[in-house]
């Protein structure tokens, strides 16, 4: 028996706040190994579902149904040890308010979600109990109890001043049950800002309907996806991070001195990627064109308006893709290739080139 079985033997359960795509997908994986898991989520036809039916994954990996304990945030009790958030970057605030009661002493939250909330939680709980998590699979939430896993992707973990402890080795150790190739990181930092550059130009590639494959391959836009990576890349070189490449995404192929080829490489790999995925579109066009409600923008992309302030950095085409998203959320505008040349029209760099 391996030294991660005999801990879980005497553990507490892992407690997964949020039982969307990539908490539930993760769940099953853990439970699979015999971890105890329980989920909490605020949808209480979710929690229902999981609860009579079980969780239901689909996909070209997997195709199973697994028997998790999954209640509402009301209904949990106790404390523990270990919480892993996995819901959507602008709850990240409210989720932590309820989480702190039942965090034990010695406990950590992990947040397996996209942006910055790394910050936003060692604010409320402190540096020493977040670990920082980079997660870059597809999946998505097909109707309660049932998720489409729909492709791998890097899967990393890490402490935040960079120092690997034994409770991230455990935690390393268990993720490698979701993802052989999971990485244990000293530098989680390089790849959230290296996904929030990425992360900046999925958000671009949500103003048309087109997939992220066919926008990414479009010349036209490549411009203006280069210069948005290299308005969030210039706030991280600010903050000393060193950006880290996955997944096909070199963030240093997107830098001022990049050659162009590099760069064109880059979007090429990118486009290979996201063409090997099943999951054609971004959970972003999800949320405007499917579901009709806000994105995370405000909570995920943003934050480095506000960091970059400081340094006298404008991020002017980064303010502008908030606001074209902000106009979608509104219904003032149409998700489609001219909402997304009105973000390339605001690039004055490329407009000063012509």
């Amino acid at each position: 028996m391996s030294a991660v079985s005999e801990k879980r033997d005497s553990a507490s359960p892992i407690v997964i706040w949020g039982a969307g795509a990539i908490g539930a997908a993760i769940a099953a994986a853990l439970v699979d190994i015999g971890e105890p898991v329980i989920l909490v989520d605020n949808s209480v036809a979710h929690v229902r579902a999981i609860d009579t039916l079980g969780l239901t994954i689909t996909g070209p990996l997997i195709a199973r149904t697994f028997k998790v304990k999954a209640c509402l945030p009301e209904q949990l009790e106790g404390t523990y040890e270990r919480f892993f958030l996995a819901v959507k970057s602008h709850h990240t605030t409210g989720a932590i308010e309820q989480i702190e009661p039942h965090l034990s002493e010695n406990g950590y939250v992990v947040s397996m979600q996209n942006g910055l909330n790394e910050r936003v939680i060692a604010a409320k709980i402190g540096a020493e109990r977040t670990i920082g998590a980079f997660l870059n699979f597809g999946a998505d939430i097909l109707e309660p109890g049932v998720i489409h896993y729909g492709g791998r992707g890097a899967v990393v973990v890490g402490e935040l001043d960079g120092v690997i402890r034994p409770r991230t080795e455990a935690l390393h150790q268990l993720l490698l049950s979701f993802d052989s190739a999971a990485v244990l990181t000293p530098n989680i930092w390089g790849y959230l800002w290296a996904k929030l550059i990425y992360g900046a130009q999925l958000f671009a590639t949500a103003l048309s309907n087109d997939s992220i494959a066919d926008v990414l391959a479009m010349e036209a836009f490549r411009p203006v996806l280069t210069t948005l990576a290299r308005e969030i890349s210039s706030v991280a070189a600010a903050e000393g991070v060193t950006l880290q490449a996955f997944d096909g995404f070199d963030p240093s192929a997107f830098l001022l001195d990049a050659t162009p080829a590099r760069t064109q490489q880059s979007f090429d790999d990118m486009v290979a990627h996201n063409r090997r995925s099943l999951k054609s579109h971004s959970g972003i066009w999800r949320d405007l064109a499917v579901h009709k409600r806000k994105t995370e923008i405000d909570a995920q992309i943003a934050p480095a308006i506000t960091i970059g302030a400081p340094h006298g950095l404008e991020l002017p085409v980064t303010r502008r893709l908030v606001e074209l998203i902000h106009e979608v959320e509104q219904g003032k505008r149409p998700q489609s290739l001219e909402t997304l040349t009105l973000l390339a029209q605001s690039d004055t760099t490329v407009a000063g080139a012509r």
